[in-house]
């Protein structure tokens, strides 16, 4: 029985240098970019976002806009502690085109600084993101 150990002792080792390689390789993995992305503007009124959201969808930088009525946003700005009624509007686009529709709403934004903030749709109905993709193209 003595003679078992130390073959069991180096594949032990063996084994737990190719557990230690496989962790490393997976912890650096990097999923693709997604092509698809969800980006959230809030605005003040319900006739902002309606006029934002159409040209968003008119010059092809959204497929999607909802609108949510009635939010409450709380924030500082400026030294003080704000409380104002707003809008979201959830917008859905291309990954690649994030930086073209941020460009237009802070051009046809009334806020001195607008919420353009975003996130990549790692899953979803593939039909839903296909449509996405034949009405925002590429690019312009």
């Amino acid at each position: 029985m003595p003679f078992i150990y130390p073959y069991l002792r180096s594949n032990l080792v063996k084994i737990q240098r190719a557990l230690r390689s496989t962790m490393a390789e997976a912890s650096s993995f990097q999923p693709p970019p997604s092509q698809y992305s969800v980006a959230y503007v809030t605005a003040p009124s319900e006739d902002v976002a309606k006029e934002l959201s159409r040209g968003l969808v008119k010059e092809k930088l959204a497929a999607c806009v909802n609108i949510v009525p009635k939010i409450t946003s709380i924030y500082e700005w400026k030294g003080e502690i704000n409380e104002d009624n707003e809008v979201l509007m959830i917008i859905k686009t291309r990954t690649s085109r994030v930086l073209e529709l941020t460009d237009f709403v802070k051009k046809n934004h009334p806020y001195e600084v607008c919420e353009v903030i975003s996130t990549e749709i790692k899953q979803g109905n593939q039909q839903y993101l296909d449509w996405i993709g034949e009405v925002v193209a590429l690019s312009k």
